[in-house]
Protein backbone atom coordinates (compact mmCIF):
# COMPACT_ATOMS: atom_id res chain seq x y z
CA UNK A 1 0.00 0.00 0.00
CA UNK A 2 1.15 3.46 -0.87
CA UNK A 3 1.30 5.68 2.21
CA UNK A 4 0.61 8.73 0.04
CA UNK A 5 -2.38 7.18 -1.68
CA UNK A 6 -5.26 9.57 -2.18
CA UNK A 7 -8.40 8.86 -0.19
CA UNK A 8 -11.67 8.78 -2.10
CA UNK A 9 -15.30 9.54 -1.26
CA UNK A 10 -18.31 7.25 -0.91
CA UNK A 11 -19.42 8.29 -4.41
CA UNK A 12 -16.09 7.18 -5.90
CA UNK A 13 -16.18 3.86 -4.04
CA UNK A 14 -19.78 3.28 -5.18
CA UNK A 15 -18.60 3.68 -8.77
CA UNK A 16 -15.53 1.53 -8.20
CA UNK A 17 -17.39 -1.34 -6.54
CA UNK A 18 -20.65 -1.08 -8.48
CA UNK A 19 -22.88 -1.13 -5.39
CA UNK A 20 -25.42 1.26 -3.95
CA UNK A 21 -24.39 3.89 -1.36
CA UNK A 22 -26.47 2.28 1.39
CA UNK A 23 -24.54 -0.96 1.00
CA UNK A 24 -21.27 0.90 1.54
CA UNK A 25 -22.45 2.46 4.80
CA UNK A 26 -23.81 -0.86 6.06
CA UNK A 27 -20.56 -2.59 5.15
CA UNK A 28 -18.54 -0.05 7.11
CA UNK A 29 -20.63 -0.61 10.21
CA UNK A 30 -21.43 -4.31 10.01
CA UNK A 31 -18.70 -5.88 7.89
CA UNK A 32 -15.66 -3.80 8.82
CA UNK A 33 -15.09 -2.25 5.39
CA UNK A 34 -11.85 -0.23 5.75
CA UNK A 35 -12.72 3.47 5.97
CA UNK A 36 -12.08 6.51 8.09
CA UNK A 37 -14.51 9.23 9.04
CA UNK A 38 -13.43 12.84 8.64
CA UNK A 39 -16.11 15.12 10.04
CA UNK A 40 -19.34 13.84 8.50
CA UNK A 41 -17.68 12.23 5.49
CA UNK A 42 -16.22 8.77 4.95
CA UNK A 43 -12.92 8.31 3.13
CA UNK A 44 -11.48 5.15 1.58
CA UNK A 45 -8.25 3.94 0.02
CA UNK A 46 -8.98 2.05 -3.17
CA UNK A 47 -6.06 -0.33 -2.55
CA UNK A 48 -7.57 -1.34 0.83
CA UNK A 49 -11.00 -1.86 -0.73
CA UNK A 50 -9.52 -3.89 -3.60
CA UNK A 51 -7.54 -6.07 -1.18
CA UNK A 52 -10.69 -6.65 0.84
CA UNK A 53 -12.69 -7.53 -2.28
CA UNK A 54 -10.00 -9.96 -3.49
CA UNK A 55 -10.06 -11.64 -0.10
CA UNK A 56 -13.84 -12.03 -0.43
CA UNK A 57 -14.54 -9.85 2.60
CA UNK A 58 -15.88 -6.68 0.98
CA UNK A 59 -19.21 -6.94 2.67
CA UNK A 60 -20.63 -10.37 2.36
CA UNK A 61 -23.63 -10.11 0.08
CA UNK A 62 -23.39 -6.57 -1.21
CA UNK A 63 -26.06 -6.02 -3.83
CA UNK A 64 -24.57 -4.56 -6.99
CA UNK A 65 -26.28 -2.04 -9.26
CA UNK A 66 -25.96 -4.58 -12.05
CA UNK A 67 -28.54 -6.91 -10.61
Amino acid sequence: MNMNERRVSVAEIVGHMGVNPGAICKSINWKGLPARKVGRLWEFKISEIDARMLAGKAGGGLKTNEG
